[in-house]
């Protein structure tokens, strides 16, 4: 490998791979579990793959980046959850926006993901984002002209994916919808429109079919709602990121869904003083919510209040943040990882409470080309 120069903007050396610039370190710790990023790659789409070891580090795996079968856009896809895993982690499911088609992978005992059969037609056009419950209902986003809509599939013992008779309700075209987001005891179902500032708002049936709450879509609180995430120990609260009010204008929104999936605001939108929040993450206690500001290359930390009410604590900055594009914690909670679109890296911090810090050893770089989106940690 050729050695480079000593990178200032990380200041630690690095290394050329087949990655890319990552960060010289130590010889890794223990592998604890791996993480995952849609690379959302022109032509035959890839994921990215990384064992994650007990120090919060990444190294590629063995193999990776692992070719999904259909396609990706090359292009941003201004969406939260462009890849999610099944809940009990052994299937993963991309979207292939470029080909308009879902790719299930299986997750084998070494991290590396296989595709399962072949993709399956997403049941719209652009497909961007996707959820899934804890029962195996499957809901994707699709924006694409001609076919803007949410679409059900169930998803099987086996890793087949079959969709959900019916299950498909029609979005206005140009809604630009960020993300689509099931609660945790799967019976409501949120979607955001960036582009047109609404909220749809679901209860969904047995059989797998959506029903729209009175009143849905509900206005955002603000301009470009994007990424939402309901808080793991409530599942009538929601949480919405606002990111397009312009520099410094960045709020976040806190909801109670009805069991009809009426939406009723908390209070005020909670601004962070940053620009452009569009991805959320809670921690798994429901205490904290990060949301990634990508025009301000900062993480923002709340404080969650029993009444879902929300604090600021404070904002943490990237060595490399610009363009950021999804957020998920580990399953400990123990670390934060951040994929960057324009830097084509992960970023990792270290998590204690709603204290974020950038471990030394991020970021690692992503596969050159594409444009990456979404991850899974695991």
């Amino acid at each position: 490998m050729k050695r480079l120069p000593l990178l200032t903007s990380l200041g630690v050396l690095a290394l050329t791979t087949t990655f890319g610039v990552v960060p010289a370190q130590a010889a890794p710790s223990d592998v604890v579990g791996h993480t995952y990023v849609d690379d959302n790659t022109t032509g035959v789409n890839t994921i990215a793959a990384f064992d994650r070891h007990a120090d919060g580090s990444l190294t590629p795996l063995a193999g990776s980046p692992f070719a999904i079968g259909g396609e990706g856009s090359g292009n941003g896809l201004a969406s939260q959850g462009a890849i999610q895993a099944s809940a009990d982690g052994r299937y993963l499911v991309a979207v292939d926006a470029g080909s308009s088609e879902l790719s299930v992978l299986r997750i084998h005992h070494d991290g590396t993901p296989t595709l399962v059969g072949r993709p399956v037609a997403s049941g719209g056009v652009r497909p961007v984002s996707v959820t899934i419950s804890s029962k195996g209902l499957v809901y994707v986003a699709n924006v694409g002209v001609g076919g803007s809509n949410y679409t059900g599939f169930r998803l099987h013992d086996d890793g087949s994916l079959t969709a959900v008779p019916k299950s498909t309700v029609p979005v206005p075209e140009g809604s630009g919808v960020g993300d689509v987001f099931f609660n945790a005891t799967a019976d409501r179902l949120v979607g955001t429109r960036d582009n047109t500032s609404l909220i749809d708002s679901f209860t969904v049936r047995a059989n797998g079919r959506l029903v729209a709450a009175p009143g849905s879509p509900f206005a955002a609180q603000s301009l470009g709602p994007i990424g939402a995430e309901f808080r793991p120990t409530n599942p009538a609260q929601l949480f919405v990121s606002n990111a397009h009010a312009g520099p410094g204008n960045g709020t976040v929104s806190a909801f109670n869904v009805d069991r009809a999936g009426v939406l009723s605001a908390v209070g005020p939108a909670y601004p962070n003083g940053q620009t452009a929040p569009c991805w959320v993450e809670i921690s798994h206690d429901g205490r904290f919510l990060f949301a990634v500001n990508t025009a301000s290359a900062t993480i923002s930390s709340f404080q969650i209040n029993p009444d879902g009410s929300l604090v600021l604590l404070g904002n943490t900055s990237f060595r490399i943040g610009q363009g950021a594009v999804d957020a998920r914690l580990s399953p400990d909670g123990s670390t934060l990882s951040v994929t960057g679109g324009s830097g084509h890296v992960v970023s990792t911090f270290s998590v204690e409470g709603g204290a974020l810090t950038e471990l030394a050893t991020s970021p690692v770089a992503l596969p050159a080309g594409g444009a990456p989106t979404g991850l899974v940690v695991l």
